[in-house]
């Protein structure tokens, strides 16, 4: 009875993919930072192989993984936000038409990667849509020499009326700092 309340308390703290298709071998977790258009969005995949590297191309709407597998039967479950990439989707395992399982709710895309093969892999996703409820957001052109200059350029070197009134202030409570300072010394 003790074994089973351990074991039961164990399988509670070990994290499954979102939809349990991975094996319990699979378990190397890459995490890739997209920056688009002024937004970061975080890709995730979980798999038995090894990303090496990963690209993306806002102008296609396509996501490239660069992959490398020591094993023949490759298994990975990939977690795409859809405000980055929706629509319909379009697989290309080196360079040949693929299929895989897509389950998608309103905030991301779950695909299963399931193929064969040694060694060097590549897998293109294209979607028909992206930014899907986001707006591209543009850089404004920091230009600092008009931020701080008056619109004629010209600058105003008079002291206002504001500026001789704090040098006033300030120089009275200096006067009277002194003389309390030295009502205390000679006491």
């Amino acid at each position: 009875m003790k074994s089973l309340i351990i074991i039961s308390i164990i399988s509670i703290f070990i994290i499954t993919p979102a939809y349990g298709q991975l094996s319990d071998a699979t378990g190397l977790i890459s995490r890739i930072d997209i920056e688009s258009s002024g937004y970061n969005f975080e890709v995730v995949l979980t798999s038995n192989f090894d990303l090496i590297d990963s690209s993306f191309d806002k102008n296609s709407k396509q996501l490239i993984l660069y992959l490398d597998s020591g094993l023949e039967n490759n298994l990975g479950e990939l977690v795409i936000p859809s405000t980055l990439l929706n629509g319909d989707f379009t697989f290309y395992l080196n360079d040949q038409e693929f299929f895989p399982k897509i389950q998608s709710s309103e905030r991301v895309h779950f695909i299963t990667l399931e193929f064969t093969g040694f060694g060097s892999n590549t897998i293109s996703i294209t979607g028909s849509e992206y930014l899907v409820g986001l707006d591209e957001i543009t850089p404004i052109e920091n230009n600092l020499e008009n931020d701080f200059l008056p619109p004629d350029g010209q600058f105003d070197t008079a002291l206002t009326d504001d500026s001789f009134v704090w040098i006033i202030g300030a120089g009275i409570a200096i006067v009277i700092g002194v003389i309390v300072v030295k009502k205390f010394v000679k006491k």
